[in-house]
């Protein structure tokens, strides 16, 4: 990373903030549940021994202002050691806010990703051929379908006129049909944490990040909070076929969440997130810098329709739940060739900032090159247990 991380990583509020996060401590060669109060990280796991276990409460938001606890680190030292490149192992660091939780994605939920989605399959994964694909598209069905409401009159008659056409495509049910694409994006405790690298599959020659909002869900299926997540995506795998979605988006380190879990409160709410603001930066060591922006407000779907359509009657999820809610961001500038749009290389720095939310800030590597991922969730039921903090029901 171009700079040590350091308060600026937080939300521009964060001192009116409800953050939960979780931290390593090397102390006790386990992870922490914390809250930040007067510039120190607070450990507060003997009250909830997992962040599952916190969001889980009538109020998370008011039993967290609550609870005592103890100091862990000054915040400053924290973030500053959160950094994987420059890391003392002796010391604290931030891990993603997300534990048990299960890690799922919601897909083709903005117009724009939508139809880059429809290019990566009409081009078998060909960053070459991509333009001009994309060009033949736009002029069949033009590049704003935004005010096609998902599952509307309006969208099935869209979808008969494009079948007449041939250009019907699997990302478009999605996108403007009545159900929405949730996938398995990660396993519970595999997320990697602000500061942490992120991996690209050595496979892949086309690739991008995904800056996105990512929702807290607790089992009864209401939505707790927010984050900032980065759904890294291999457009090459996917394009190739959908059924590799799983290779294109479950890999080692391919999950970023962070910096906290903001938590819904007065300052905070379900409004926030829907009007939220996103940007992406990615700088490269050979100089190349990409800017991006993502606005909630041109969502397909809202929020709420997403996590209805994750946990419900039919699908429960008695951890809860983290949930991507898409990006509006595609990459289509060249960074090497003319015609051979954007991909990420080793060592780029990808930062995700949303004002009341903070960055999420990562290095990318390959796959087979960063840490594994080990600590799962028996290692941290043995560590909870040697702790002493596992209690029965």
């Amino acid at each position: 990373m171009r700079n040590e991380l350091g308060l600026e990583i937080l939300p521009e509020d964060w001192r009116g903030a409800t953050l939960v996060g979780r931290a390593w401590n090397p102390a006790i060669a386990g992870p922490c549940v914390i809250t930040l109060r007067d510039g120190m990280a607070v450990d507060v796991t003997r009250h909830w021994p997992t962040v599952a276990d916190l969001l889980d409460t009538p109020d998370p938001a008011a039993a967290l202002q609550e609870a005592d606890g103890e100091a862990l680190a000054p915040v400053e030292a924290l973030l500053a050691n959160s950094r994987a490149d420059s890391r003392d192992p002796q010391k604290p660091w931030l891990l993603a806010p997300c534990d048990l939780q299960a890690v799922k994605a919601a897909g083709v939920t903005f117009a724009r990703s939508m139809l880059e989605r429809v290019i990566e399959e009409q081009t078998k994964g060909d960053p070459a051929a991509a333009e001009g694909v994309r060009k033949l598209i736009v002029a069949e069905i033009g590049d704003d379908l935004r005010a096609v409401k998902p599952g509307s009159d309006a969208a099935l008659r869209l979808k008969q006129a494009l079948m007449e056409r041939g250009l019907w495509s699997q990302y478009l049910e999605v996108g403007i049909g009545p159900d929405a694409e949730i996938f398995t994006k990660a396993q519970p405790m595999s997320a990697v944490g602000c500061g942490a690298e992120i991996g690209i599959h050595p496979i892949s020659s086309w690739n991008n990040p995904e800056p996105e909002i990512v929702l807290a869900v607790v089992p009864s299926g209401q939505i707790v909070g927010a984050s900032l997540g980065n759904d890294v995506n291999l457009r090459d795998v996917e394009g190739r076929s959908a059924l590799l979605l799983g290779k294109a988006k479950d890999n080692n380190g391919s999950c970023a969440i962070g910096p906290f879990i903001r938590l819904f409160d007065a300052n905070y709410t379900l409004e926030d997130v829907r009007r939220a603001e996103l940007s992406l930066t990615v700088e490269g060591e050979d100089g190349f810098r990409l800017d991006g922006r993502s606005s909630m407000a041109e969502i397909s779907r809202d929020v709420t329709d997403l996590a209805a359509q994750t946990i419900g009657a039919n699908h429960q999820y008695p951890d809860g739940l983290v949930l991507f809610t898409g990006t509006l961001f595609a990459p289509v500038e060249d960074r090497d060739a003319p015609g051979q749009g954007f991909t990420h290389k080793v060592g780029d720095v990808v930062t995700i900032a949303s004002a009341k939310l903070g960055k999420l800030v990562n290095r990318v590597n390959r796959t087979d090159r960063i840490p594994p991922w080990e600590f799962g969730t028996r290692a941290l039921m043995r560590n909870l247990a040697t702790r002493g903090l596992l209690r029965g029901a």
